[in-house]
This record gives structure tokens, C-alpha cells and sequence, in this order.
């Protein structure tokens, strides 16, 4: 079973109910027509018995995209392009422009977008909100190709010259103390 969609028989019927989405359309469409007379949040959460964060976030999107983006509203996230993200972003870091203005102007129906665009747009310019490629990056999970038998000599007489080097100073050293040859622990 998708956590998002979930099939269920009902009366013989088998339905799917999308479970991103809590509330139904004709519950927002009264929502929207009470925003439209001039109601708040709280007003209209009371008379349709649903949550005062949900209506809120409704109004939110209503502000930002009107009555038919509430009513639009199907449980995927908005995509906004690269121009429209910049847009936004700059207007409310650099003009100082009030985010739900921001939303409105701009038709933005998320303010969690908009605060993270804001973010990256002060931490990194506009570059920062350039769309990032998907997925792992090329080569990341490639194994490096078997050592050929030559490669493998040669880093065996690599670490054979490297043993006769140390080998070849710690006699120098011995000597240089004045200590016997055959004395001290051996490397």
C-alpha cells in the first residue's frame, strides 16, 4: 500500500482516498466563500469543525494563489522556476517586502518555500537557488578497476624500497649514537 493513496472497499465499490489531503473539496469551496465574505481563520475553523492551523494554512494559499488554488489544492507540492524563486526571494531580503505580500505577489502557496528560499538566498546569493541535480552523482558508486599484475609489482617494490630506506637510516642513526650494530629493537 502508497502511503499516499489508499484503496478501500466501500458498499462493493473499491475507492481510493488520497491520504495527503484531510479535508475534501467541498469543505475548502465553503472555506474559500467564507474568506470571500471577510471571516478569519478562527471564524471559519469553528463553523467547519476543522483545525485553526489547516484553515489558516487554507487562508495562506488562498491570499497567495486565490479560490481556485485552494480549491486546486491535490496534495503535490507547487514547482516554481529558477526566475520566480530569485524573484521572491529578493524582494523580501533585499526590498523588505512582508512575506505574505511576497505570496501574493508572486503566487507563491507555500511560506515554508518561501522562508527556505529567503535562507539560501542570504547564505549564497541567487546561485544558491539554482535547481540542483537529481540522484547520485556520476561515479560516486563506480569501484576503482582491478590493479593490473604490473600495477601490483610496482607498488610492491615501492614498499620495498621505502622498508630499505627506513632500514638504511636506522643504521645511520645507530651509528651516528655510537651504539653497535646489532643493538635496540628491530623495526
Amino acid at each position: 500500500m502508497d502511503k499516499e493513496i489508499e484503496v478501500r472497499e466501500m458498499g462493493g465499490f473499491l475507492m481510493s482516498i488520497d491520504l495527503r489531503l484531510r479535508h475534501d473539496r467541498s469543505t475548502r469551496e465553503r472555506a474559500a466563500e467564507m474568506f470571500e465574505r471577510g471571516l478569519g481563520y478562527r471564524s471559519v475553523a469553528k463553523v467547519l469543525g476543522v483545525p485553526a492551523e489547516a484553515v489558516r494554512d487554507w487562508l495562506g494559499k488562498y491570499r497567495a494563489t486565490g479560490r481556485d488554488g485552494l480549491l486546486a489544492m491535490d496534495g503535490r507540492q507547487a514547482r516554481y522556476d529558477f526566475e520566480t524563486k530569485v524573484a521572491a526571494a529578493s524582494a523580501v531580503v533585499d526590498g523588505g517586502m512582508a512575506k505574505p505580500e511576497a505570496m501574493e505577489r508572486f503566487g507563491i502557496a507555500s511560506a515554508t518555500s518561501l522562508k527556505r528560499w529567503c535562507r539560501l538566498y542570504r547564505e549564497g546569493g541567487a546561485d544558491a537557488l539554482r535547481p540542483k541535480p537529481k540522484g547520485r552523482p556520476r561515479g560516486s558508486g563506480a569501484k576503482a578497476a582491478p590493479a593490473t599484475r604490473e600495477q601490483e609489482l610496482e607498488r610492491e617494490v615501492r614498499r620495498l624500497e621505502a622498508q630499505v630506506a627506513y632500514l638504511k637510516k636506522s643504521i645511520a642513526l645507530k651509528a651516528e649514537l655510537g651504539l653497535p650494530p646489532g643493538t635496540g629493537r628491530r623495526p
